[in-house]
């Protein structure tokens, strides 16, 4: 498997996959994120991977950054959307995929990774709901539980409680 950035060439097959990954009431809505967030110009930039395999993609993550309502400093990013073709699930792509980006963020000073999903799933990698307790999410969560954190660096434990902002991509009241 070979993970590669994602360019507008790939929009076909990124769709492609969250329409086959994602259940009937979410799957447009997600595939128009992972989309749009290809072509969203952000300082710092969006980061959107792709697994291939046999030349085929099978996968693909975005990164995109979080910014802080009070003019905190905060350099962290969402992780958003996810997903891997259901012919190659529970291969560890979606595993590898997480990590690369976690790799490349850390890489490039982030401090925080927050993410809006199953917490049995992002458990694995350290992310947890009471790291994100002080990282207010952007709208109202359906499912509270699901807003975790990845601290990337010791040092970057804030003491006071912070309104995250996000892309506008992610400016959606229903995909939170």
């Amino acid at each position: 498997m070979q993970i590669q950035t994602a360019t507008s060439l790939d929009k076909d097959d990124i769709r492609r996959i969250y329409m086959t990954a994602f259940a009937e009431d979410e799957r447009e809505r997600v595939a128009k994120l992972a989309i749009e967030l290809l072509s969203e110009e952000t300082i710092p930039e969006t980061i959107s991977l792709v697994a291939i395999i046999e030349d085929a993609i099978v996968g693909h993550i975005a990164f995109s950054p979080a910014t802080a309502s009070k003019g905190e400093n905060l350099h962290g990013y969402i992780l958003a959307p996810l997903a891997v073709s259901p012919d190659y699930q529970k291969l560890g792509i979606g595993s590898k995929l997480v990590e690369h980006g976690i790799q490349l963020i850390s890489a490039a000073g982030a401090t925080v990774l927050l993410v809006y999903g199953d917490p049995k799933y992002y458990g694995r990698f350290g992310f947890s709901n009471e790291t994100a307790v002080r990282y207010l999410a952007p709208y109202k969560l359906q499912y509270p539980f699901g807003w975790q954190a990845l601290l990337l660096n010791d040092a970057c434990y804030i003491a006071e409680t912070v309104e995250i902002g996000c892309v506008a991509s992610l400016c959606d009241p229903a995909l939170w």
